[in-house]
């Protein structure tokens, strides 16, 4: 079981302090960066209100292309076994032949 790290991740000029495994402290800074560059471009290119209307379009962001991964997974995969049916017909048929 990894080590248990506690650390301060800034987002939107708040600090929020969490207790992660060690193996998740990379991963978690490198989203706290990505969320507040991408906050920051939002602001620039958009009239916005306040820090919530950013914080839901960078959370609208990131889960669409999250969605946009299982949906291209799924049918990558749909594709795949209809490669290996194709293959296993051909393999069938010449082994019978």
């Amino acid at each position: 079981m990894d080590e248990k790290l506690k650390i301060k991740i800034s987002i939107a000029d708040r600090v929020y302090p969490l207790t992660v495994e060690l193996s998740q402290e990379e991963g978690l800074r490198s989203a706290s960066k990505k969320i507040d560059v991408m906050i920051k471009q939002f602001e620039e290119n958009y009239a916005v209100r306040d820090k919530q209307d950013v914080l839901a379009m960078c959370a609208l962001q990131f889960a669409s292309k999250s969605e946009q991964k299982q949906i291209d997974n799924a049918i990558d995969g749909v594709e795949t076994m209809d490669r290996i049916k194709k293959i296993n017909a051909l393999l069938d048929q010449y082994l019978n032949d």
